[in-house]
């Protein structure tokens, strides 16, 4: 076990690892800001004169998913 341990440390898993999650972050975010624009445009043709309301949701939810996803891109790139 204790070999193991040192194998980690000499490793340095974090530059291993940080990358592949921030890949990861980035391509949640796209994807969830691109489902986000699907649905609100969806929505719009089926109501258009819901709009504007629509439109005020859908970037302040795609702003609350941008914040997110640098606070975890700070995270990965202090990891490594």
């Amino acid at each position: 076990m204790l070999g193991f341990v040192t194998l980690l440390q000499a490793v340095n898993l974090g530059a291993v690892v940080a990358p592949l999650a921030a890949a990861l972050t980035v391509l949640g975010a796209a994807w969830g800001i691109g489902k986000i624009g699907t649905n609100a445009l969806e929505a719009m043709a089926r109501q258009p004169e819901a709009a504007g309301s629509l439109q005020t949701a859908m970037i302040l939810s795609a702003a609350l998913i941008e914040g997110a996803t640098l606070f975890a891109l700070v995270v990965c790139l202090l990891a490594i």
